[in-house]
């Protein structure tokens, strides 16, 4: 089955119509850019005139589907119609023909036909003068230009600035995704970092209250159910400071550093800790530190104190902060186990928060058991840090 030719598109069908209209109204009226005695006639009837003149509009017809096969077609028309006493539309149309060609055609064609109809142009000029001595065949190379390498030309021009336009918004597109991209990736950056920042600030004192209010509700003693509840109403009013701190930060608009937890806080990170019934000594030994390493190893102390009041056995946990090679070591261990007394569900969240804050600045972090001991290491790079 013969493939099917694509349709034409409205102006092409309008181009068409209008030159063949025009051709043959001329052929009606008799007027031709030659007579019937001119030596170059070689079919000087009227009825074989409209026949390159049809040919040619049949080929406006594919002037954008096929312009390639349409400009060979016109140009055997036009070969025609030289022949014959001419139509002025066919010459018109061929010319349309020509720039179409350069204008819709591939590229290989585009960059040929320009350089093609200028070496027509020019033998057409040169050979005429050459052959004859009479100045008058310039005026060959003349009409070549003006009916082929003119259109060809004028449609490279347009096709340049037509490609120019088209990289332009290509260019604009990609230039708009890609703001997209980072706008998306910005946000769901500041919304993980947030998420790290509430699960390590509320969840320390959360856990402290779920494992007192469970002691308290499961042991009869009065005075043991008012010691929980005394630690519970302390990290209560804690975690709520938190909270509202947090809150603070979110809605600060007129651009001031937000207060971020340093090292110098750790005292009271532990004594918390302490009030909430765990056994710890800290040990640190690292100095200044930049603000952003300061934070993650404040947070990563933080939720392992929180990871050891959920999960670990009775004993003794240790804090380690040591400085050295331009890496700030953070180690925490606790004894490795099952806790005896109630326990605090985890979410698992705070492992991966810790992990987040140790690759974001460079560095490393792992957590596992270690013998009898949990222990969580991480190594925090003292040169590159993530702005918080």
């Amino acid at each position: 089955m013969a493939p099917r030719l694509p349709r034409p598109h409205r102006d092409d069908l309008r181009i068409a119509l209008g030159g063949l209209l025009g051709g043959l109204l001329l052929w009606a009226l008799g007027l031709s850019p030659r007579g019937a005695h001119d030596p170059v006639v070689l079919w000087p009837a009227w009825w074989v005139l409209p026949v390159p003149l049809v040919v040619t509009a049949g080929c406006e017809l594919l002037r954008r589907t096929r312009p390639k096969a349409a400009l060979l077609i016109g140009t055997a028309a036009l070969c025609a119609d030289t022949v014959t006493r001419g139509n002025v539309a066919t010459v018109v149309m061929f010319t349309d023909l020509m720039y179409a060609a350069v204008l819709y055609g591939t590229p290989a064609s585009a960059r040929r036909l320009p350089w093609i109809t200028g070496l027509l142009t020019v033998i057409g000029g040169v050979l005429p003068l050459a052959l004859w001595r009479d100045p008058a065949g310039l005026l060959i190379g003349v009409a070549v230009g003006v009916v082929a390498l003119a259109p060809a030309a004028t449609g490279w021009v347009v096709r340049d600035h037509r490609d120019a336009a088209e990289a332009a918004r290509l260019r604009a597109e990609q230039t708009a995704l890609l703001a997209e991209t980072d706008r998306a990736q910005a946000v769901t950056a500041e919304r993980a970092r947030v998420a790290r920042e509430l699960h390590d600030m509320v969840a320390n004192h959360l856990s402290a209250i779920a494992i007192h209010s469970t002691a308290a509700l499961s042991l009869g003693d009065p005075d043991t159910s008012r010691d929980a509840l005394g630690v519970i109403r302390e990290n209560s009013v804690a975690g709520l400071a938190e909270m509202r701190r947090l809150i603070g930060i979110l809605r600060a608009d007129d651009g001031t550093p937000a207060v971020t937890p340093t090292l110098d806080g750790l005292g009271a990170v532990v004594e918390n800790a302490r009030t909430n019934g765990l056994d710890v000594t800290l040990d640190a030994r690292c100095g200044e530190v930049p603000a952003p390493v300061e934070l993650a190893a404040y947070r990563i102390v933080q939720e392992s104190l929180t990871n050891a009041l959920k999960h670990a056995r009775p004993g003794r946990v240790t804090v380690s902060l040591t400085r050295h090679d331009g890496v700030l070591s953070v180690r925490v261990t606790s004894p490795y186990g099952r806790p005896d007394g109630p326990r605090a569900p985890g979410s698992g969240s705070g492992l991966v928060g810790m992990r987040e804050r140790a690759v974001l600045l460079g560095g490393t972090f792992d957590a596992g058991p270690d013998g009898t001991l949990w222990s969580v290491r991480a190594r925090l790079p003292l040169t590159r840090g993530e702005s918080e």
